[in-house]
């Protein structure tokens, strides 16, 4: 099948990418692997191995969460706390229904004691006041003293052991503080508090108003916590890692492996291409880029498996990254989709304005869930031929021309379920030129805001792409700006292993040794 498409542009792409990357390798190199790394306070210090004790590696998994949640509060605009009930069916959902019912049906028999039994009850108004206290801000004096001389537990017991308390005048009053201090969302909440009448059901739904309050506070501190996270950002998560590292020191070792993989990915290449020009130089690892060599172990992150454990310094974007390579998956299927149609129906239709836009319209809902396991992508494949042979043939009645006989209409519905086979030409040549926009974007300076020219074949998905590339290359750059540092020092392992170890590696690893 002809491809009526640039080929000879990937040639002056790739040169163009490379020549982009390899401009501003010579600074990188300076900075990251012959400069005096005492100088970088940030610079990741080195340890010889040791014995971890497990007290260890507790601190070391409590500063990785601290880091992770850091991390999603920080870039996640969208990131909240949410109320989750256990579903009714499972296991643990049924255990604390019956955990539950036990405990407010015991609470209720000693209410209805003669005379009443208060001391659960008591519990529950300490627990209520501590939890209203943990409401206040600093400064709020009165209403703190209020809730505590209201809500004195040694003064209920006094007025129980006479049978004197008002325990409906004690739940007023702790709506009427809820009211007080709660969001605007639970006003409604609050309301159907006031209409309770039973105090065992009213007790139980004022907690369960509690632990909502609960969450939008946290929400609420989650929100005023983001801008100063956002600005200070880079150093804390560096320091949290430097603190890993120093509890495990094994905690690079996949991060290592990552970037070994990339190194001998480019002395692979280096090699065919040496091969394929004789006059060519093919002289050692020394001529690598240590920028190239990074940049391709970032693309590699789009086409992971992850059943395979990601490396230790992008698990905090490990969700993001597979979403990103999921729907690559799927703007790679529809750019084939439009490319085999092209070329197979010709001029005929396809320069008809807005064509390519509902050839994409056709096959995005058939191609949703493409990540789930029951997911059959030959299958929806298969019905996308289907509907763009329908919508080509009623395209070339309305213009007038004859319409696609069934042996076209059979092979543009085979060509189009082939995309899944292995290899496939088509399928190959938009994934390459899918790689090459993202290289392109990577070896763009990080403060340059512009896309990089899109290649041929993928217009039909540019809007896509370079919403997917933004954000791609918005997780890039701020890796490199947190684990530079550390991948700098592996780098120079790897690529410089005869190069001095800088001040700052040396001074630690004596102090250490």
């Amino acid at each position: 099948m002809p491809l009526n498409d640039e080929h000879n542009s990937d040639s002056e792409s790739s040169r163009f990418s490379e020549s982009t990357a390899a401009s501003s390798d010579s600074e990188y190199s300076r900075q990251s692997f012959n400069s005096d790394s005492s100088s970088k306070p940030s610079s990741p210090a080195s340890s010889p191995p040791k014995m971890i004790t497990f007290d260890e590696l507790m601190a070391a998994a409590r500063n990785l969460t601290n880091l992770t949640l850091a991390h999603e509060i920080a870039v996640n605009a969208n990131f909240c706390i949410k109320h989750e009930d256990l579903p009714q069916n499972s296991f643990a959902g049924t255990v604390k229904q019956i955990v539950h019912k036990a405990f407010w049906d015991h609470l209720e028999s000693e209410l209805n004691e003669d005379p009443p039994e208060y001391e659960h009850a008591i519990k529950l108004f300490e627990e209520i006041k501590e939890i209203l206290l943990s409401f206040l801000t600093p400064g709020a004096n009165r209403i703190q003293n209020q809730i505590c001389e209201v809500l004195d537990t040694d003064l209920i017991r006094q007025q129980a052991e006479h049978n004197a308390v008002d325990i409906h005048g004690l739940a007023n009053y702790i709506i009427n503080t809820m009211g007080k201090l709660c969001a605007p969302i639970r006003d409604n909440d609050i309301k159907q508090l006031k209409a309770t009448d039973n105090i065992v059901e009213l007790l139980r739904q004022i907690f369960r108003v509690l632990d909502l309050m609960k969450m939008d506070m946290a929400n609420y501190t989650i929100q005023n916590l983001r801008p100063y996270l956002q600005r200070n950002l880079v150093d804390y998560e560096r320091t949290k890692f430097q603190e890993i590292l120093e509890e495990t020191p094994s905690a690079l070792d996949l991060t290592t492996e990552w970037i070994k993989e990339s190194i001998e990915d480019e002395l692979s290449s280096a090699s065919d291409e040496s091969s394929s020009s004789p006059g060519a130089d093919s002289s050692s690892k020394r001529t690598i880029s240590p920028t190239l060599v990074l940049n391709n172990g970032y693309l590699k992150l789009l086409q992971w498996n992850y059943h395979k454990t990601i490396p230790e310094t992008l698990i905090t974007d490990e969700a993001r990254l597979q979403e990103l390579r999921e729907k690559l998956k799927q703007l790679r299927i529809i750019a084939c989709v439009c490319l085999i149609t092209n070329n197979m129906v010709g001029a005929a239709i396809v320069d008809l304005p807005g064509f390519a836009e509902q050839l994409k319209r056709i096959s995005l809902p058939l191609l949703e869930g493409m990540n789930k396991k029951t997911f059959d992508l030959k299958e929806a494949l298969n019905a996308i031929g289907v509907q763009i042979c329908s919508k080509v043939n009623r395209s070339l009645t309305e213009r007038g021309l004859p319409t696609l006989d069934e042996e076209m209409q059979s092979n543009l519905m085979g060509q189009i379920t082939h995309i899944v086979e292995e290899n496939n030409p088509v399928c190959s040549l938009i994934d390459k030129r899918i790689q090459f926009f993202l290289r392109s974007l990577l070896a763009l300076p990080s403060f340059q805001k512009s896309m990089p020219t899109m290649p041929g074949g993928l217009s039909v998905i540019q809007t896509e792409m370079e919403l997917v590339g933004s954000q791609y290359a918005s997780i890039v750059n701020f890796n490199k700006q947190v684990y530079g540092p550390f991948y700098a020092n592996i780098l120079r392992k790897l690529l410089f292993p005869e190069t001095p170890m800088g001040k700052a590696e040396t001074g630690t690893a004596t102090a250490t040794s």
